[in-house]
């Protein structure tokens, strides 16, 4: 996120956001541009320069936005092509893992409607930190040229990317076979932009008109903005629904009987399916963030497991750098072997199609098998607001650790995590993290256990653990 000022550029957990006119501005657009143009010069300066791809999402003069930032690094003479419409971030990634060295995408992702954002890909997937670390210090230095009358390169990079999702699901094969209804709600936006790969009788697009304003809630596929989805799968009578969020790279499940899936419990129904589907060796890593019933699975699969720091581009590294069968974040992005290092909204919605249509069973019917087989899962997270905010994460965990009780809940803790807040996890699986958030006065809370009430519970128990502190 942005610290509100014009002159610092910080790129979190993936990208810069800010809101538009205070901290996104045509200014601050191509003074990253500049900081770009300045580290590739740099980084490449006896190399050939990378090209470059820029997209956009579906939100307020993102178009404009990206025009600009592509006419800065054109000025600097690189190599740029502009997309031509509104294009899932994911698509963007692709670009790079295809003949592009780099890509830039103009989004906010899952805010709310006046903000805007910038992220950069590489290698199929988010610059690595160091690299977005390098590049936010050029920002800070970089003075930009005026592009005068430089030419653009535009395209239409829409077929690649439908190309593609079709060639790691056969979709024409699995929406011909569909036994009924499944609806995609696109939150107005840029997955809309690619619905052709969606095209059947079978499928029912909503909330696919560009609305700027995403219908005046934000398009973060959580259950408080779905109920729309939640109204259409029970009216239609549908196998499933999904959700992808403002740039379409995450993914958001409702069962056949209308209920919210968390991603702790869509992971486990992704994972179970995939494990049927191959032979495979690698790893399960996942979000801190994240829960045990993938662990269960991966355990009873005798598959080695991993949790990372929260932010897909953790997950993203491991991909490209080991073995890797399965990867999930809590924020609803998934991906695995042989596709993309990168979440993927579209991706994932025609999996679970043609888990649907393998399998012969709904949704509810599949997750019961999962609970039958690895237990219940209870996952809520809660934000709340702290006094001031806490800059340092890792003493702030260490500071409470100390302090922690030998049993909890009337489990003993068996494993204290610190590699991003602090993960208490006790002797049945259950556990609580508590991660500030480093930029702003607020802590993020995520608790799982086999019961809703125990859970509330769990976080009750975090919040005055924070108190004491």
């Amino acid at each position: 996120m942005s610290s509100h000022q014009a002159n610092h550029i910080s790129f979190g957990t993936d990208g810069f956001r800010g809101v538009i006119a205070r901290d996104f501005t045509y200014d601050v657009v191509r003074k990253t541009a500049q900081g770009m143009a300045d580290y590739i010069a740099y980084k490449y300066m006896r190399m050939e320069k990378p090209t470059i791809a820029v997209g956009y999402d579906r939100r307020f003069m993102s178009d404009r936005f990206a025009r600009a930032l592509a006419e800065v690094l054109a000025a600097n003479g690189l190599n740029v092509t502009l997309s031509s419409t509104p294009l899932p971030t994911p698509a963007v990634s692709l670009l790079t893992a295809k003949g592009y060295g780099m890509g830039v995408v103009i989004t906010a992702s899952h805010n709310p409607h006046n903000y805007n954002g910038i992220k950069v890909k590489q290698n199929g997937r988010s610059a690595p930190p160091a690299v977005t670390a390098d590049i936010e210090n050029y920002v800070a230095k970089a003075v930009p040229v005026k592009p005068g009358e430089v030419q653009v390169a535009v395209k239409d990079f829409r077929q690649a990317y439908t190309d593609y999702l079709g060639s790691r699901v056969n979709a024409s094969k699995v929406l011909a076979k569909l036994p009924g209804p499944v609806v995609v709600d696109f939150m107005h936006g840029s997955g809309a932009d690619t619905a052709d790969i969606f095209r059947s009788k079978n499928v029912i697009a909503i909330r696919d008109r560009h609305d700027p304003l995403f219908g005046g809630v934000a398009p973060e596929p959580v259950e408080k903005n779905l109920q729309p989805l939640i109204d259409a799968v029970k009216k239609h009578k549908a196998l499933f629904g999904v959700a992808l969020d403002g740039d379409a790279d995450r993914f958001a499940l409702v069962s056949d009987k209308g209920v919210y899936m968390t991603p702790c419990q869509t992971a486990p129904l992704l994972l179970e399916y995939l494990l049927t589907t191959g032979n495979y060796k690698g790893k399960v890593a996942q979000a801190v963030s994240m829960g045990y019933l993938t662990k269960r699975i991966a355990r009873a699969a005798g598959l080695p497991f991993e949790e990372t720091l929260v932010g897909f581009k953790y997950i993203a590294e491991k991909m490209l750098n080991e073995d890797v069968t399965f990867g999930v974040e809590e924020s609803g992005g998934y991906t695995w072997k042989g596709n993309l290092p990168e979440r993927d909204g579209s991706l994932t919605a025609l999996f679970m199609m043609e888990m649907v249509i393998k399998t012969g069973k709904p949704v509810s019917a599949l997750y019961a098998q999962i609970e039958k087989k690895y237990g219940r899962s209870a996952f809520i997270r809660t934000d709340f607001a702290l006094e001031k905010a806490i800059p340092n994460k890792h003493s702030f965990a260490v500071k409470i650790k100390k302090k922690l009780p030998k049993v909890l809940l009337g489990h003993k803790i068996t494993e204290t995590n610190t590699i991003d807040g602090l993960k208490i996890v006790l002797d049945n699986d259950w556990w609580v993290l508590m991660r500030p958030s480093g930029t702003e006065p607020l802590l993020r809370t995520y608790a799982e256990t086999e019961t809703p009430e125990n859970t509330k519970k769990f976080l009750e128990l975090a919040r005055k653990l924070i108190e004491q502190k």
